[in-house]
């Protein structure tokens, strides 16, 4: 795992050979496009977003809060749905509605395309579920029923809280206070569980929020919430390392809940109560950031609206990469969509750069002097490990 930061073999006898690599990290910018979406609760506008899926023909969807009225019964009225915008932003209608009937959602969550079937898959809270739809919108079935954790003392979210695929189709949906992954079929059969402890220890989560498997390795990327921390398993839920610790400064983290992983093995991760998504490479190196809290007249950070309160900041700060508490997140096409969960919006924003440095492990220098019998040394997360096969290990770095 990881970059090759320093590759050196000497060769016992009469000669030596010197072979040096690259350790350039990639170079990533993020930058605003667009929004999605305004705050408030007619159509086309949003509450909440927790969940953003980009379909083949570019239009966004996005889950819709939980209507809930004054007295804290659920309003199906209102959100319980997810909207569709047009590749330009205009809204052109929902699939769903509130309610606990078939296709109907009581506070939908995670929102995504199976990308071998092209069915769309959504978290819903409160019937404790996956809804599955065609690509066009049409209830196939639901499934899962009942298998989520539910609320839990000291935590305020619960139900499944992130999905993705693997290269067969299965589908992997995170449970939130369960602090594990269940793994199914395309259908709907469950075939597996990753995790269930609850802790700090390599092998425990506080928070099983966004979940994404990496392109690239099969390697799953957790977002463990409340131990401000990214989480990477090996595609059998064997974990393998942790990065990211609880503060604000670069590479720190608070309450991460979106993540992603591109075809680079970049790691965006939304950053929720700083309110800002943060770039890493696969090893967790920090690359870069994006975003800033909204501020009130003092020039303080916006408070997130009490239980009881309507589902916005107050005031409202819509100037492009302000967010109160980034959320759910997306990435399509070298755009990555973030929820901006207290504003009632998704922006959009350019990926930029990220293929223009070439793979670290590329081979910069080669000597060859004489010959002999050869000793490797691999100095890897500062870990000396002997080689037998020059030829075997740069194939497993590359």
């Amino acid at each position: 795992m990881g970059l090759v930061k320093n590759l050196s073999i000497g060769i016992l006898g009469t000669g030596f050979l010197v072979l040096a690599t690259a350790a350039q990290a990639k170079a990533v910018t993020l930058t605003f496009d667009r929004s999605i979406g305004e705050p408030g609760f007619g159509p086309g506008q949003l509450f909440v977003p927790q969940g953003i899926a980009v379909d083949s023909q570019g239009n966004t969807l996005i889950s819709n809060g939980r209507g809930v009225n004054p007295d804290g019964t659920p309003n199906y009225n209102l959100g319980d749905k997810i909207e569709k915008f047009s590749p330009s932003g205009q809204y052109i209608g929902a699939i769903g509605s509130g309610g606990t009937g078939p296709g109907q959602f009581d506070e939908p969550t995670t929102v995504d395309f199976n990308p071998v079937t092209g069915d769309l898959y959504a978290g819903d809270v409160y019937n404790n579920r996956i809804n599955q739809f065609d690509s066009q919108g049409k209830f196939i079935r639901s499934f899962a029923n009942g298998e989520f954790t539910g609320l839990i003392p000291g935590r305020i979210f619960f139900g499944p809280s992130g999905v993705t695929f693997d290269k067969a189709g299965n589908v992997y949906a995170g449970d939130f206070n369960g602090e594990r992954i269940l793994k199914f079929t395309p259908d709907g059969k469950q075939i597996g569980v990753i995790g269930g402890k609850v802790g700090t220890a390599l092998g425990e989560t506080q928070g099983v929020a966004g979940i994404r498997i990496s392109p690239v390795s099969g390697n799953i990327f957790v977002a463990d919430q409340y131990n401000n921390r990214v989480k990477v398993l090996d595609p059998n839920g064997k974990p393998l390392y942790t990065f990211g610790s609880a503060g604000s400064g670069p590479g720190q983290l608070l309450q991460p809940i979106g993540i992603e992983v591109d075809d680079q093995e970049n790691v965006y991760v939304a950053d929720s109560i700083n309110s800002r998504v943060q770039v890493f490479d696969k090893n967790g190196k920090f690359l870069t950031s994006y975003g800033q809290p909204a501020l009130d007249a003092s020039g303080k950070p916006v408070p997130p609206p009490g239980l009881t309160d309507p589902p916005f900041g107050n005031p409202l700060d819509l100037t492009p990469g302000k967010f109160n508490w980034t959320g759910g997140t997306s990435l399509k096409d070298n755009k990555l969509y973030v929820g901006d969960f207290f504003q009632g919006r998704v922006q959009v924003l350019n990926v930029e750069g990220r293929t223009q440095v070439p793979e670290s492990s590329s081979i910069l220098g080669l000597a060859l002097l004489g010959f002999g019998a050869a000793t490797v040394t691999l100095k890897k997360r500062g870990q000396q490990k002997p080689v037998l096969s020059l030829e075997k290990e740069l194939q497993k770095q590359c």
